[in-house]
């Protein structure tokens, strides 16, 4: 046995199933965004990508009693 090739089966049990025809886009390409456009999404990231936001703690009445 060769140390280069792993002797690994590289059939799979299942086929994999064709790709969708929505993941094939036909026509135009889409729009590129604007620098604004950009600039916002990278601040959501940025924002997205910083610790958790804080949960408010759940209230002990319950809901009928919060409906009072």
């Amino acid at each position: 046995m060769s140390s280069t090739q792993p002797d690994v089966d590289n059939a799979l049990a299942y086929p994999e199933p064709p790709a969708s025809p929505l993941w094939h886009r036909h026509g135009t390409k889409a729009r590129p965004l604007t620098p604004e456009q950009q600039r916002r999404n990278r601040e959501l990231l940025a924002l997205a990508q910083r610790s958790p936001r804080p949960r408010s703690p759940r209230s002990t009445n319950t809901l009928a009693e919060a409906n009072r």
